[in-house]
């Protein structure tokens, strides 16, 4: 979700060290190229996967899945380094599930398992599209503050979630953002450019399909807030909401059919896939 997600809502609690072995092992992944004498590009073919996803584990920005380190540990050298620390991995991505409040878990365990994903925010950017810089800047201004180890807890949360942008077969996704979330830049002018290029990125993807609601339009469904909809494999779609801190996984098929009907509103009014691409474009040029 955006700014206001389940996430970034939990009261401050012990950190158990999660995102700190993340950071220790993208570090050790990084040592271990550049001994091996491979760049960033170098390792993603070999391990079939993208560079940005080899930088953003390095950095600690994004979790190195067991499969990737199980692969990776040969082709690096790492005599069973890698594969030393895929037990100790599996147990910080099991507590990292299990870290939301009790009222996000039923949403955050639907969204990793849906099949399909619809997002209308209004407020700033989505957390499955921020960036670290941009996610940051969100737990630092909010309010109340977090101290620093809860603002690292909680980007780590939020970057754990992007890994459904690896999954496949991938669930079809879309997103409708108002105009006004991309006139806020927030974390200053360089975030946001960052951001508004991560953007156009995914919205190229084939799976993704983005749009922008545009300021100027004269009849707007969607002015009581922002939803998500989500279809769980196997099961109905289901809506959610969420407002200071109160949120509300909705399954009555009669609201959730309301819910649905109101995003085919808004994605017909809003700007087409590539109209909102061309926009990002140009803001990109302009800033």
């Amino acid at each position: 979700m955006s700014g206001n997600s389940a996430e970034g809502l939990e009261r401050p609690s012990q950190v158990d060290g999660t995102a700190h072995l993340f950071c220790a092992l993208g570090k050790i992944i990084k040592v271990l190229r550049k001994n091996a004498g491979l760049s960033q590009a170098e390792l993603a073919s070999i391990t079939h996967c993208s560079e940005d996803l080899i930088s953003a584990i390095e950095r600690g920005v994004r979790i190195p899945q067991p499969d990737f380190l199980i692969l990776a540990d040969p082709l690096l050298g790492a005599g069973g380094i890698l594969v030393a620390a895929v037990d100790d991995l599996r147990g910080a991505l099991a507590r990292a599930r299990v870290r939301h409040p009790d009222w996000f878990r039923d949403f955050a365990k639907a969204e990793a398992e849906a099949v399909a994903l619809h997002y209308y925010e209004v407020q700033a950017v989505p957390g499955l599209l921020q960036t670290p810089p941009y996610a940051e800047a969100v737990f630092r201004y909010r309010r109340p503050l977090y101290d620093e180890e809860m603002i690292g807890k909680r980007l780590a949360d939020r970057l754990a979630r992007q890994t459904i942008f690896e999954k496949w077969p991938a669930p079809t996704m879309s997103f409708v953002v108002e105009e006004a979330v991309l006139r806020r830049p927030l974390g200053g002018s360089a975030t946001f450019r960052e951001q508004l290029r991560r953007i156009a990125k995914v919205a190229e993807l084939r799976t993704v399909h983005f749009q922008i609601m545009p300021a100027d339009r004269e009849e707007h469904p969607g002015l009581e807030g922002a939803f998500t909809l989500l279809t769980p494999k196997g099961r109905r779609e289901v809506a959610y909401i969420e407002s200071y801190g109160h949120a509300r996984l909705i399954t009555d098929p009669e609201e959730v059919r309301t819910y649905g009907e109101r995003y085919g509103i808004i994605r017909a009014q809003a700007l087409t896939p590539r109209e909102s691409l061309e926009f990002i474009e140009k803001m990109l040029g302009e800033l």
